[in-house]
């Protein structure tokens, strides 16, 4: 099978028609909790030109769908306000409400054609009205099959209520969208490595505002997923468990480390049998405790989570980091288990196949360890990826691990 250069990039037929962007079309990756613009170049590989990004309100995005148009409306404009991008965008969805199939069809050449018979073949294919599905499609050419010559086509469809949220949105915001694309096609675009000694597919896994799979063989997407509620899912749970705002539950999953020693247990208020032993009497009545060196040296080293936690027993007991750590490891296994269940099922579907490695972006990558117990969870090599950026001073604004969807979204076609 010949693989094209170009990865599809779907227009939806709404009132957008199949007009290409230049240079100038900026990447929108809108997620649960943050949206991030990019504009990019691409030569020899791509690269963030200029970037900007924002936090969203809480429900503004749920699942990858638009709950609050005007609130994201209201955010999008401030972020482009800010930033002087061009307001002609290229705009990513990643939610339940899409779907891909590869089809096998006639090698047929006409435009036309072909177009009639994917919508035919659409309506057994797509498991959702078509009156309310907006279908785009990508011929990947005519491919050898037990049945003779067949033509290999990649359709895409989408709920039209879904999209046309969304676009009112982007409206709202003064942007002009020039395409919607699946964030699935940009992902792999924007972090797609040509390796002679590559075998098999692989799987991308954005773990951001929600988690995002795809997996792909050379730069044609075979399977896509949202698998997740991602980091924004934790933070949510951390602040319900808190009952702190969400904003301060996503500074305290930004700011943990999973490669540092296990937090301690929290301390309770009544003293138990191992306290009841560490009591020292003060004969003299002075308050001067005489303390051997070894003790000293013993409360020298406690961290400043044990001894802050000693200093409120009495109060009472702060939950403890150990809390930031348990909600990360328990959505590391429920995203591990997710796409596990993924691989079965691709693996079980005709032309499914074996993945050789994971590809991990987006903003868990942030967090010192997320990585390497994410591959101890999955049992399958997990390489860390970020998208290039042309100045410093991008990353110093908007981590580039966040960037790989918006910035496959800006570019077109991928490298060669």
């Amino acid at each position: 099978m010949q693989i094209p250069s170009r990865i599809p990039s779907l227009n939806m037929k709404l009132s957008l028609g199949h007009r290409r962007g230049g240079a100038d079309v900026v990447g929108l990756d809108i997620q649960p909790g943050f949206v991030a613009a990019v504009k990019a170049r691409v030569n020899g590989s791509i690269v963030a030109e200029q970037a900007a990004a924002l936090p969203l309100p809480a429900d503004t995005m749920r699942d990858g769908e638009v709950m609050d148009g005007d609130a994201l409306g209201d955010v999008l404009r401030q972020l482009f306000s800010a930033s002087g991008m061009s307001k002609r965008v290229r705009i990513g969805v990643a939610n339940q409400r899409t779907v891909l199939r590869t089809l096998e069809l006639p090698p047929v050449t006409d435009h036309k054609e072909l177009a009639a018979a994917v919508s035919f073949q659409a309506q057994e294919q797509v498991p959702m009205p078509l009156s309310n599905a907006v279908l785009d499609f990508h011929p990947l050419g005519i491919v050898d099959t037990p049945a003779g010559p067949r033509q290999r086509v990649v359709l895409v469809a989408a709920q039209r209520d879904m999209v046309e949220r969304l676009l009112g949105a982007v409206r709202h915001a003064g942007l002009t969208a020039e395409g919607v694309d699946l964030s699935a096609f940009a992902l792999i675009r924007s972090l797609y490595q040509h390796d002679a000694e590559q075998v098999g597919r692989v799987l991308y896994l954005n773990v951001d505002g929600l988690t995002n799979l795809a997996i792909a063989e050379g730069k044609i997407c075979r399977f896509t997923r949202v698998v997740g509620s991602g980091l924004e899912g934790m933070a949510i749970e951390l602040a319900e468990r808190r009952s702190i705002a969400l904003a301060d539950a996503r500074a305290l999953l930004a700011a943990v480390d999973l490669t540092a020693p296990a937090p301690a247990p929290s301390v309770s208020s009544e003293p138990g049998p191992e306290m009841a032993e560490t009591v020292v009497e003060d004969p003299a009545g002075d308050g001067d405790l005489d303390v051997s060196p070894e003790e000293h040296e013993d409360e020298s080293s406690m961290n400043y989570e044990e001894m802050s936690a000693l200093g409120a027993a009495s109060v009472s007991a702060p939950a403890s980091d150990a809390d930031v750590v348990s909600v990360i490891e328990n959505g590391i296994r429920d995203i591990s288990g997710e796409v596990r269940n993924s691989l079965d099922f691709h693996r079980s579907q005709d032309g499914g196949g074996e993945v050789s490695h994971v590809v991990l972006s987006g903003s868990a990558e942030d967090i010192p360890g997320f990585a390497e117990a994410l591959a101890a969870s999955l049992g399958v090599e997990v390489r860390s990826a970020e998208v290039g950026v042309i100045d410093g001073r991008i990353a110093d604004a908007v981590s580039p691990h966040r960037l790989a969807v918006a910035t496959g979204l800006a570019a077109v076609e991928a490298p060669q």
